[in-house]
């Protein structure tokens, strides 16, 4: 056992299923759950996380009727080929000895249902601001029926061959609008009064009792505070714990929030571990139960400080196994941890509107069921799929017949001797990787765990790219964790990383000795002529991320992302009186592409430091002291600024590439160096992924490799 862990790797027990550990894998709804393979995708999802060492592990949600369903496309438990997918599922999962529960679930008035779908259903015709729809109110026998397909839907887990249940009963769906006075306005057995709103969830959880048996477990994911003012209120919340407890609950799993909650929960900004608090007062309205924390842990030594310091049970973890399926297994070896840096962009944010989920940092995910394919499962967001037809690629990737042998690799020497091939197969390649920024690394590591051998060259003195500029943003210092990650496991593979070392077009020999070249060599900020724009105190982006001696009035010039990392970085409060920070865009929408689930909070924050906003600027000119220019309404106004930051957008820097078309080499361009149109950094590792696989399909025939993704 690792030492520090003891209390996370600890076995336990809700009902009476035991557990091999503290920690649950929480719901994540991943979109392909309706896909017709007959479960193999979704069966693969949950097998690679049992490999990884999780314990019990929930589904997302399966709808209970099609009324319930959330999106169109979503898994019903009514639909014989959804409940088939659904035993093949947990059919494999069991086989392998794992533990899966089966999430219970009903949108009500969040539902947003397909043009022929049933329409939305809650307690009360209280309008959704998740669905932009008005549900219809429920008659008193169609609150009787919902509860009678909870109970179907639980009888079906059983038969299919869950380990258990979990209810959903949180984050605002059907259940929690029953028991919120701001959707519950109803005044029969239903409503009217704190018991009487509390009914339907004790209700549901007797029926679902009733229809599994008494030595069926039954986890109920309640909120412990909803964050809406005139919500439901703390006394009523310990009130409906003791109540769903006596109805037969044997466990209770306690989110935070509603998806309509004007306060964060899951994002980057909210501290990790925020929430423990929450579900600490569950647990004393509850006793002897087991009860789970959840909501912003992304690391075990952070559960294990939960568990040491509270009277919780156990805690549940959602997106980090998406980051890490072996984050158990990692955790418990003391090996580094592919950490969940809270970014949102591929899974919450797809997942919100019906799209498949995947993860910014392991785009593998959705992939288990054939790792090596290079190409996104059906019908998956298009931007997941990174590779471009050689004659479209504008940057000019070219797959270029491989030699019939492996061209001789001659490797420098380096101060750290001899290089242990961990990877190393027959039949193995010499590719080089231009770039240590995450696409880079990716591709790397990709190449390394199928047995190439691979040398990466980065210019700086530190791989990272722009992470390193990421991590250094209040709520983004996880993403130097990706790096540390992915060097780690690159050192461990035996990849050679020279650091310092640009390649440029006299290093035509160089390359020659490749069989492959990667080039992720990035972007440039984009420097738009400027009047004033050469004076010593304007700066681009690079250089303001990692300057120390920003002045105390700051004008950030650009409304992207990155602009407004920068304000927020500049913003954050430290010695000395708060900066005066403003952000000059062109347009009238600040950060239109930063994800929907970030993107208000963050704005939220920047507004509670008093940064300041100016939209439709023109005309901008600097001087020594301030930025002159036009704004929106057709004002002149003059902003002071001691320090002028350009984040005025990128370039790809793709000199390499045409070094590499004179060399003739096989070879990818990935990332921004391809191109900047869209770029993030989940196209950006996705790319680097596909990058690697395009090289395994090129060199397949000339020697057994592993598949990329296959275990090490």
């Amino acid at each position: 056992m690792t030492t520090g862990l003891e209390r996370v790797l600890r076995p336990g027990r809700i009902g009476r299923l035991a557990l091999p550990h503290r920690i649950v894998m929480g719901a994540m709804h991943l979109g392909w759950e309706n896909r017709d393979d007959d479960g193999r995708a979704l069966a693969a999802f949950y097998l690679a996380r049992v490999a990884g060492g999780a314990g019990l592990m929930v589904t997302g949600g399966a709808a209970v009727s099609a009324a319930g369903a959330d999106v169109p496309g979503f898994g019903v438990l009514d639909d014989a080929a959804f409940r088939d997918r659904l035993r093949r599922v947990a059919g494999e999962v069991g086989a392998a000895g794992g533990l899966l529960a089966l999430q219970l679930f009903h949108a009500g008035r969040y539902a947003r249902p397909a043009a022929d779908g049933p329409r939305p259903v809650a307690p009360s015709a209280v309008p959704s601001p998740i669905s932009r729809l008005t549900p219809d109110a429920l008659p008193a026998a169609g609150v009787a029926r919902i509860v009678e397909d909870f109970a179907r839907g639980a009888h079906h887990a059983r038969d299919l061959g869950f380990s258990a249940v979990e209810i959903m009963g949180s984050e605002g769906y059907l259940i929690d609008q029953f028991l919120s006075p701001l959707t519950n306005r109803r005044d029969d057995e239903w409503g009217g009064d704190p018991q009487r709103r509390m009914r339907f969830g004790v209700a549901v959880v007797r029926a679902v009792r009733a229809a599994v048996g008494a030595d069926f477990p039954v986890v109920m994911r309640m909120t412990g505070d909803d964050l809406l003012p005139g919500g439901t209120d703390r006394d009523t919340v310990a009130q409906y714990a003791r109540a769903l407890v006596a109805a037969g609950a044997d466990a209770l799993n306690v989110g935070v929030g509603w998806h309509e909650s004007p306060v964060p929960t899951v994002q980057a900004v909210v501290p990790p571990g925020h929430w423990v608090p929450v579900a600490s007062v569950v647990k004393a309205a509850v006793g002897g139960l087991p009860v789970l924390a959840s909501n912003r842990i992304n690391r075990l030594t952070q559960a294990e400080a939960i568990l040491a310091g509270t009277t919780l049970d156990l805690v549940s973890m959602a997106r980090p196994f998406l980051a890490d399926p072996a984050l158990v297994e990692r955790s418990r070896a003391g090996r580094p941890v592919n950490i969940c840096v809270a970014c949102n962009q591929a899974c919450i944010d797809r997942s919100l509107v019906g799209a498949v989920v995947s993860c910014m940092v392991n785009p593998l995910v959705g992939r288990e069921a054939d790792p090596g394919s290079g190409a996104a499962p059906a019908g998956t967001d298009p931007t997941a799929s990174a590779e471009l037809p050689a004659s479209t690629d504008p940057t000019g990737s070219a797959d270029l017949p491989m030699p019939a042998e492996p061209v001789i690799h001659v490797e420098p020497v380096t101060r750290a001797g001899p290089v242990v091939r961990v990877g190393a197969v027959a039949g193995s390649r010499a590719v080089a990787v231009v770039g240590a920024g995450p696409a880079g690394l990716r591709a790397a590591h990709d190449l390394a765990l199928a047995g190439h051998r691979v040398t990466v060259y980065e210019a700086d003195r530190e791989p990272g790219g722009q992470f390193r500029l990421a991590c250094r943003v209040p709520g983004k210092a996880d993403y130097a964790e990706t790096i540390r990650f992915l060097t780690a496991e690159l050192t461990r593979l035996g990849v050679v990383l020279h650091t310092g070392r640009p390649v440029a077009g006299a290093d035509e020999d160089l390359l020659r000795r490749y069989d492959g070249v990667i080039v992720a060599t990035g972007v440039v900020p984009r420097r738009p002529d400027l009047p004033g724009g050469a004076l010593p105190h304007v700066r681009d982006y690079g250089t303001a991320f990692t300057d120390d001696a920003l002045g105390r009035r700051v004008a950030v010039i650009g409304g992207g992302g990155i602009a407004v990392d920068l304000a927020h970085l500049a913003s954050e409060p430290g010695a000395g009186p708060p900066r005066q920070v403003t952000i000059l865009l062109r347009g009238d929408r600040l950060a239109p592409r930063m994800g929907r689930s970030t993107r208000w909070a963050v704005l939220a924050e920047l507004r509670r430091r008093q940064v300041t906003v100016v939209t439709g600027v023109r005309g901008l000119r600097v001087d020594p002291d301030a930025v002159h220019l036009v704004d929106g309404t057709g004002a002149a106004r003059s902003v002071p600024a001691d320090t002028v930051v350009v984040a005025a957008g990128q370039l790809p820097a793709d000199a390499l590439v045409r070094t590499v078309r004179r060399v003739g080499v096989w070879h990818r361009v990935v990332g921004g160096a391809r191109d900047t149109v869209g770029l993030d950094a989940v196209r950006a590792i996705a790319e680097g992924h596909a990058a690697a696989l395009a090289f395994q399909r090129a060199a397949r025939g000339t020697g057994r490799a592993l598949r990329v993704g296959e275990p090490a």
